[in-house]
């Protein structure tokens, strides 16, 4: 009678170990990965800048004109604007590079020679 106790006692176990490892795989497959791509897609968002050219989620391309804090302004055609709420961008196709300021090279009073060349010139 001992061991038909013991065995009822240890089947119990196992249906909750195996839910709460159904639930574990769950977490790991589905829920960790969608958190993922919603905090890349809130950081697009929240990158995004005028000159930008996006697609919407309905598969719209247009440049970003102005962006207010939850409405973005787009161009579709020249002359042509609508805004959108900044989740309904899809994803940035280019974006408008950030301006440098172009560095100077040195001028050179004097072109300058190769010492190879020279040499060639001096050998003939």
């Amino acid at each position: 009678m001992f061991s038909a106790a013991q065995a009822q006692g240890g089947s119990s176990f196992m249906p909750l170990l195996l839910i709460v490892l159904l639930f574990g795989v769950m977490y790991v497959m589905m829920i960790r990965p969608q958190q993922k791509r919603r905090r890349e897609a809130q950081a697009m968002q929240s990158a995004l800048g005028p000159g930008d050219e996006i697609v919407t989620i309905g598969g719209l391309h247009a440049t970003v004109v102005a962006i207010d804090d939850d409405v973005v302004t787009v161009e579709i055609s020249p002359g042509v604007t609508a805004r959108y709420a900044r989740p309904a961008i899809a994803r940035v196709l280019k974006q408008e590079p950030v301006a440098e300021e172009p560095i100077e090279a040195p001028v050179a009073e004097e072109p300058i020679q190769s010492p190879v060349v020279e040499t060639r010139k001096n050998n003939d």
